[in-house]
């Protein structure tokens, strides 16, 4: 969905407003044995590597328009990865103050106005058997480049059970008249922005703060068919007694990443 600006905005100097698009996206499964949690583990740290998540925030990059300064990835052992893509709106120059680069042994830092970046967390309960699987991605710009842009994007190339998204305009920018502006387009929740096809497959909640130009959406899988959250076994290949009670589980996890707290036991 198109970002729509304020009409007839004309800006004095450069648009200091700045819009941050965060996501918690989580992916979760039943591993039946402790082999099973390990080899779930290997292929979701395979499946999303360093090498993938950077192609992931680079065609972001090109969503949005920006252009890509400088890339750092890295992949964690055991486990594990981590991209931060600076961007810029604009072509940069060779200018003072227009791009700072730090360089040491131990630091290389490139200083400039927008970033992506992706952190990942798989992980396991320790007796259980539940898995999850946790990206953190923040695209922060200013400028005329939007990361609502880039919504349904990063919402269909991780394809999760849970997406928990907060989106912030901080900061102001000034029109001709020298009038702060602390918002240059119109939203009333992320929702708008996500594409309908998708709104379909979730549940989704609104916390918003309009006054102070935040917006919570939570979003949670409306269908539960077994069989896509078991790693490396079939539904048919579980006795009555234990499917009842692997769904209970994974409902449960999901029912507690969704609302942020641990749901006592009936």
């Amino acid at each position: 969905m198109e970002v729509k600006g304020l009409k007839k905005l004309q800006l004095y100097g450069f648009n200091n407003l700045t819009k941050t698009l965060s996501f918690n996206m989580y992916d979760i499964c039943y591993a039946k044995s402790l082999q099973n949690r390990g080899a779930y583990i290997s292929y979701i740290d395979e499946e999303y590597n360093a090498s993938r998540l950077t192609a992931i925030l680079t065609e972001v990059a090109n969503i949005i328009g920006a252009n890509i300064l400088n890339i750092a990835q890295q992949d964690y052992e055991p486990q594990g990865a981590s991209v931060t893509m600076l961007i810029s709106e604009g072509k940069i120059s060779n200018a003072p103050g227009t791009c700072v680069v730090v360089d040491s042994p131990d630091v290389v830092a490139h200083l400039d106005k927008s970033h992506i970046t992706v952190h990942t967390y798989p992980e396991s309960h320790p007796d259980k058997g539940i898995s999850t699987f946790r990206a953190d991605i923040d695209v922060s710009t200013c400028g005329e480049i939007s990361p609502l842009k880039a919504l349904n994007y990063l919402i269909d190339s991780f394809s999760s059970d849970i997406v928990i998204i907060d989106y912030r305009v901080r900061g102001f920018t000034r029109d001709v008249n020298g009038k702060k502006f602390f918002i240059d387009h119109k939203i009333n929740s992320i929702q708008n922005f996500i594409a309908k096809e998708t709104r379909e497959l979730y549940q989704m909640i609104d916390v918003n703060v309009y006054q102070e130009n935040i917006f919570h959406t939570k979003m949670i899988r409306k269908e539960f068919d077994l069989d896509t959250y078991l790693f490396d076994i079939a539904k048919k290949e579980l006795i009555p007694g234990e499917k009842k009670k692997i769904k209970q589980q994974l409902k449960r996890e999901m029912a507690e990443i969704f609302y942020g707290r641990n749901i006592p036991k009936v």
